[in-house]
């Protein structure tokens, strides 16, 4: 009989966020369908879905690598939704303001480094892992990748449905601006999480900080070690 996956328990300050943000949702979506905008009622109910992917993750997700992404991705997560549906989507609908696209591209960006970072370590398995550079390198690299993936889907959109999303009618000079500037937050969001990710692991910010720099500077030395025995090995051959 296939064993369930135990749900890792949540801080309290997790859940009030969680929670937080999916009652911001739940009142957006149900204001607008009060005054009759339907669709952002059903954006509010699929974000709301979105929010609940990392207790999915635990209850579907089997012996599979998904089960392994920390809850904190779901954080970010929420938090980019909720900023996402109830401050983007009500600015960029109800004001002339555009700016409101600069935040949420790099906060796009931050999260796919995140999670890049994270999917490094997953593919590592129990094998020794990799050094922090590299990991910040794959996560960079990942979180442009999907800010380039997005790109393409927006250029689609508009391309096979008539949308707007990169604001190239009439002007196609205008669509290529927003494409790059698009791509340029979304790279240094990535940028930010690359260095905060990194500090992180090695020990030099976070919480438990102290314990998280011994753990590092031990394995770098045990690194060391194995590197000085691999050579005095191969120089006594």
């Amino acid at each position: 009989m296939k064993k369930l996956n135990r749900i890792t328990p949540l801080s309290k300050a997790t859940m009030i966020i969680w929670w937080s943000c999916r009652a911001l949702l739940l009142l957006w979506g149900t204001v607008n369908l009060f005054y009759g905008y339907t669709s952002q009622f059903v954006q509010a109910v699929f974000a709301i879905i979105f929010t609940h992917l990392w207790d999915m993750f635990q209850l579907f997700g089997g012996k599979s690598f998904i089960t392994r992404v920390p809850a904190y991705l779901q954080t970010y997560l929420n938090v980019f939704i909720c900023f996402g549906c109830v401050v983007g989507s009500t600015v960029n609908e109800h004001t002339s303001f555009t700016g409101i696209d600069i935040p949420e591209h790099i906060f796009a960006g931050f999260l796919a480094c995140s999670f890049g970072f994270v999917l490094c370590d997953i593919m590592q398995g129990d094998r020794k892992k990799i050094k922090p550079a590299v990991q910040a390198i794959f996560g960079f690299s990942f979180g442009v990748a999907l800010m380039v993936g997005w790109e393409f889907y927006e250029f689609t959109m508009d391309r096979l449905y008539g949308f707007d999303l990169q604001h190239a009618l009439p002007f196609a000079q205008d669509g290529l601006l927003d494409t790059m500037l698009d791509l340029i937050l979304g790279a240094g969001g990535s940028l930010i999480a690359m260095f905060l990710e990194a500090f992180r692991r090695t020990g030099l910010i976070g919480f438990g900080r102290e314990e998280k720099r011994a753990e590092y500077l031990i394995e770098r030395a045990r690194d060391k070690e194995d590197k000085k025995r691999r050579l005095m090995q191969n120089e006594s051959k």
